[in-house]
């Protein structure tokens, strides 16, 4: 089984406005025929789908696109995505209480965000074939938009400590226990830290370790705008960030937010043997595969990882990294 992870899709601003001409395939550039590869795809959803709603005040930048737009996430044949982050409620409940029967309505799963605080932590759970593939999905963003008993908001748990004293870290470890036990694969989507700097907070070392500890077969870290090393615990992987996918963001150029990967995690038996990475770019609103910048790309993604403890090699054949995983 081929499960497909991509980092933060963003449709606002100028993309949404792009969108308006062009058709919904148009942000995925030529990445599809390699999204169409998997069985399944996940990827972490940085905006709201609305056409209505207020701006929040208090915050620098808004990201909402039209609820139309849900198209663009069928285009690509994405199963699932995350709903915990810090840009859900850019527009306020009512935007966001549009953007979840816009997803429903088309078969998109969502994890991490909902109308309660339990709908907020409720696992997404998908098949491929005989496998069931469970998603949780959490944020240590805005914990002024929590969920509460009933208050919409995130799943939203602090990261930058250790995971064993904090009661919400607690009660996540415990979710994914429970969740692990009902499903073959375990895939836990964490939207934390902030936006820059390559090097991996310790806090977020230690709950992804613990994670693993708890059942999770892969961690899937977000939320930087940059991506960060794959480490691996236990013979799972923790991907600690996975950087932006689909945006409209000016490049810093030192540390090269356009940069990213689709990250290909390869599994046998529910348990994940290998990942194999491909090299993207976004251009003109659309992620591209990298082309000839690939080997650039990879080979710092190498050394990443290899300040992880993680070994990683350059496929030519395949223009991907490949990173062997598993017990």
């Amino acid at each position: 089984m081929r499960l497909v992870l991509l980092g933060d899709v963003m449709l606002g601003r100028l993309v949404n406005q792009r969108l308006k001409s062009a058709t919904p395939a148009f942000p995925w550039g030529d990445t599809l025929p390699v999204l169409a590869q998997a069985d399944l795809r996940f990827a972490n959803l940085e905006c709201v789908l609305a056409d209505g709603g207020t701006p929040q005040p208090g915050k620098v930048f808004h990201f909402r696109s039209d609820a139309r737009n849900v198209a663009v996430l069928t285009a690509a044949g994405i199963d699932a995505v995350s709903l915990a982050n810090n840009h859900v409620l850019d527009y306020g409940t009512d935007a966001f209480r549009e953007t979840l029967p816009a997803l429903d309505s088309n078969g998109i799963l969502h994890a991490g965000a909902g109308p309660d605080q339990d709908t907020a932590r409720r696992p997404a759970v998908r098949r491929a074939g005989r496998t069931a593939v469970g998603f949780i999905a959490f944020t240590d963003n805005q914990p002024d938009w929590e969920a509460g008993p009933r208050r919409p908001g995130v799943y939203y748990v602090p990261a930058d400590g250790n995971a064993r004293d904090d009661p919400r870290a607690r009660d996540l470890l415990a979710l994914v226990r429970r969740t692990k036990a009902r499903v073959d694969l375990m895939v836990v989507s964490a939207h934390w830290g902030g936006n820059w700097g390559a090097d991996v907070p310790p806090g977020h070392r230690h709950l992804g370790k613990a994670l693993v500890d708890a059942g999770a077969d892969v961690v899937f870290g977000h939320s930087a705008h940059i991506f960060r090393g794959v480490e691996i615990h236990r013979g799972r992987p923790i991907i600690h960030s996975a950087g932006d996918f689909i945006d409209d963001y000016a490049v810093d150029t030192e540390e090269r937010n356009d940069q990213s990967f689709i990250f290909c995690v390869e599994t046998s038996g529910g348990v994940p043997v290998r990942l194999r990475l491909h090299p993207t770019v976004i251009a003109g609103f659309q992620a591209r595969l990298a082309g000839k910048s690939s080997q650039r790309i990879a080979t710092r993604m190498q050394g990443l990882c290899a300040e992880l403890g993680t070994w990683s090699g350059w496929s030519a054949e395949t223009t991907t990294l490949e990173i062997p995983v598993g017990s």
